[in-house]
């Protein structure tokens, strides 16, 4: 997991990940690269949306590896083909829809995901604007996930 958030990666490791590296205070690619013994990672998943972390991705994707690339970009990125045509990678993107939450919702209802572990605020319908500012500002409220319901903030 590279994160520039701490206490996300803290999450993440809670959750299962093995390395949690902060890209504020060391070189995310080369560390990834290391641990993958040069080869790269088999799956990276971009979850961010920002430009930098897209090529991150593709900085760390192994030969015949996969970019999934679900976050929501907000400003264009540049998929670098002259480093990745020799690779034989694949890219995917996709977001939570009509198609995917049945799937979503069937594997919680299993006990296969558990997302409970990422709600970290709840707050009412009434209350949506401070949601909104908590989530936006996640850095400073620690927000991972945020639930809105109809009967006020319980």
């Amino acid at each position: 997991m590279i994160d520039l958030d701490g206490h996300r990666l803290t999450v993440a490791e809670r959750f299962g990940a093995t390395s949690a590296i902060n890209s504020a205070n060391e070189d995310a690619v080369a560390r990834i690269l290391a641990i993958a013994d040069g080869a790269g990672m088999d799956v990276a998943i971009e979850a961010v949306g920002t430009p930098a972390a897209f090529d991150t991705c593709q900085s760390i994707v192994a030969a015949g590896g996969r970019i999934a690339n679900i976050g929501v970009h907000g400003k264009p990125v540049q998929l670098n083909l002259d480093r990745l045509w020799d690779r034989n990678i694949v890219l995917t993107t996709r977001l939570v829809d009509t198609v995917t939450t049945p799937l979503l919702l069937t594997l919680v209802a299993a006990g296969k995901l558990r997302p409970a572990g990422l709600v970290t605020h709840r707050f009412g319908l009434d209350d949506i604007m401070h949601a909104y500012d908590t989530f936006a500002d996640a850095a400073k409220t620690s927000a991972l996930k945020v639930i809105l319901n109809g009967r006020g903030g319980d």
